[in-house]
This record gives structure tokens, C-alpha cells and sequence, in this order.
């Protein structure tokens, strides 16, 4: 009998939750066009409501809700249309916010992975108002920003701020839905199906409309189905405590492993670790835990086939070597002790088999 996999690269994506095919189900029986004005297409227009603000009320948001085929879609859509003449980013952001716009402005971050606010006080001081583009957590490392503070600094100066947050369980901080002004966020890392997102938007005035649906924000027939999906996926609580106590266990087993925590102690994401084993390159990491049953990732899906170095470690200091030994271990609602002890087991066999060939 094969043994059953063990999957901790949630962070990647998680599984669709029951709730939340249950209601694709639902939405897929009411297969009329939102747009429609018969009585089917406003049987579908109802649902599609009924989600947004489920949504709104789940992330305590209190401007618009606009639907997009992800965060990547969501991001692109406030960094080149929000009213604004400059963008700005942290150095660390995801490569769909790098790749969003050819002329976007980095900000260093320190050590810490931190956006270093004196870097970010003279980035803002040029001609025009800017938007902002900061994560709420780091989909490599985990580390958190300070987003009320930043967003302080950044209103002060008359500036947007955009929060990537699509990796920000719901509840986990209500300081975005206080400070931001768009908010980026996708469907699948929370349960919900793949190919939906949203951009909440404090004020519509701040984005530039195309026409069509969405408000005239969105051109595009919605995905009602999968909307509705990500709207019963977020009614399904996540228990971040449980995610820090895993998280918290992981890091004092790593270290007594042999493994370098990457930032232990500091204010991270509860369910995102990543972890240095040094002289091991993480692409080897990863086949010898596949092998074994274990799926865990070399940083963000987006950018873990890719033979370049970490963009997010570089822009924290870290030399091209060390960069390329760390793997990235995630956790979802289904996350036990037992599964981090066997990835805890097989991490120290890889380490010893391969120290022995040293």
C-alpha cells in the first residue's frame, strides 16, 4: 500500500475546501450571465452579490470589492490604473508585483526584511503622487510589515498604499482593512478555488474605470461560480494560533537539527517557515523530500523552478550561495505534529546522508 503524502506547501496553494465546492456546485446550477437582465441572469446577479459582501464583511472592508482571476490580476489592475504618476514597491514583493509595471521604484528593505523607512521617505518625496506596493507577509520567508505604521508614513506624504495580501489568512490582522487603500487577494491560498481573486478599493475614485462589469472596473463576464466558492471558503475559520504553535515547534526542531531558521523570533506569518540547510542546495532539498513524500518548496511557487537566486534573501543581504539552501515549509487546515515530525525525520537523514558523501 503507497504511503500517503504529506503536503506542506500551502503557502503554493491549498486545497479546495468542501464548503466551497459545494457552493461551485450551487453556482454552477445558476449558470445565467450576472449582466443578464432576465430573470435567470438576476438569479446569478443575486449570487454574486450575496458573495461580495460576504467577502467585504469577512476582511471587515468597508469600500468596494472588485472581482479579478486572482491577486496577480488584482495587483496589476491598482499599480497601472490607480490615479496616481509614480510606483513605488518594497524590494521583497512578489514577482507579480515586479513584473506589473516596467516603471516601478524599489524600496531596500534591511536585514530584517523590513522596508527601510528612511529609503521609503526619500522614494516618496519625487515629483507626483505615488501608490505603494507592500506585502502583509513575505510568501518566501513569512516576515510581516508594520502596515499601520507604513501606512502612516505613506499617507503623510499623500501616497496610496497597496497591500499585497493574499497571503493573510481572514482575521489574522485588521490593521489592512484600517489603512490600505487597495488590497489584493486571492482565492486559492485560502481554501477557495483557482482563478479568482479580488482588489478591495477604498475609494473608486482613486482608479482609473475601463468599462463593462465590475462597476465599470473589470471587463469580463464574472466567475460566479468560483466566487461564490471563495465567499464559503472564507465563512470556514482558520485557526492561526494552532498555525504559530506548528510553526513555533518547527523552528526549535529545525535548530536543534542543524537548520537556520530564516528570522526565528521575529514577526512572521503563523503558518510560513523557512529554513536553511547549509551546503544543501534546495533544489536538492526538494527532490530528496518529494522522493520521500513530502512536497515542500525553493521559495514562492512562482519562482521555485527558476535557477536564480532568491530576489527576496538578496535584497536582505544574504550571499548567492546561502540563498540557494533554503526551502520553504507552509502549513493549511490540515497540518498536524505528526507530519512536521516527518518532514523534521527526513531533513536530518538528508543532512547526515549528505555530510557523510562530503
Amino acid at each position: 500500500m503507497a504511503t500517503k503524502r504529506i503536503y506542506l506547501d500551502h503557502a503554493a496553494t491549498t486545497p479546495l475546501l468542501p464548503a466551497a465546492r459545494e457552493a461551485m456546485a450551487d453556482g454552477f446550477a445558476n449558470w445565467a450571465n450576472p449582466s443578464s437582465p432576465h430573470a435567470e441572469g438576476r438569479a446569478a446577479k443575486a449570487m454574486l452579490e450575496k458573495a461580495r459582501g460576504q467577502i467585504a464583511a469577512a476582511y471587515g472592508w468597508p469600500g468596494e470589492v472588485l472581482f479579478t482571476s486572482g491577486s496577480s490580476e488584482a495587483l496589476a489592475i491598482a499599480l497601472t490604473r490607480s490615479a496616481v504618476v509614480r510606483r513605488l514597491a518594497s524590494a521583497v514583493e512578489h514577482d507579480a508585483v515586479l513584473r506589473a509595471a516596467y516603471d516601478i521604484a524599489l524600496v531596500p528593505v534591511d536585514a530584517a526584511g523590513l522596508v527601510d523607512r528612511a529609503a521609503l521617505d526619500a522614494a516618496m518625496a519625487g515629483e507626483g503622487r505615488a501608490v505603494v506596493a507592500i506585502q502583509w507577509a513575505n510568501s518566501e520567508t513569512g516576515i510581516r510589515q508594520p502596515i499601520a505604521e507604513l501606512a502612516e508614513q505613506i499617507h503623510a506624504g499623500g501616497h496610496l498604499l497597496l497591500v499585497d495580501a493574499a497571503q493573510m489568512p481572514v482575521g489574522a490582522d485588521r490593521e489592512v482593512a484600517r489603512h490600505a487603500d487597495f488590497v489584493a487577494l486571492s482565492a486559492h491560498k485560502r481554501g477557495g478555488p483557482i482563478g479568482v481573486g479580488a482588489l478591495l478599493v477604498r475609494d473608486l475614485a482613486t482608479l482609473d474605470p475601463t468599462g463593462g462589469q465590475e462597476r465599470g472596473y473589470r471587463p469580463g463576464t464574472e466567475n460566479m461560480p468560483g466566487i461564490v466558492g471563495y465567499a464559503a471558503a472564507l465563512g470556514e475559520p482558520e485557526d492561526v494560533a494552532r498555525y504559530a504553535d506548528l510553526r513555533a515547534y518547527l523552528d526549535k526542531e529545525m535548530e536543534a537539527s542543524g537548520g537556520e531558521p530564516v528570522l526565528a523570533g521575529a514577526l512572521r506569518h503563523p503558518a510560513i517557515g523557512s529554513y536553511r540547510m547549509p551546503g544543501v542546495a534546495a533544489t536538492t532539498q526538494s527532490i530528496r523530500f518529494d522522493m520521500a513524500g513530502i512536497a515542500v518548496s525553493a521559495g514562492s511557487a512562482c519562482a521555485s523552478g527558476s535557477m536564480k537566486p532568491s530576489h527576496v534573501l538578496s535584497a536582505m543581504g544574504w550571499d548567492i550561495q546561502a540563498s540557494q539552501e533554503v526551502v520553504r515549509v507552509s502549513f493549511g487546515r490540515s497540518t498536524t505534529r505528526a507530519e512536521l515530525d516527518a518532514f523534521i525525520a527526513i531533513w536530518r537523514e538528508i543532512a547526515a546522508s549528505l555530510a557523510r558523501a562530503a
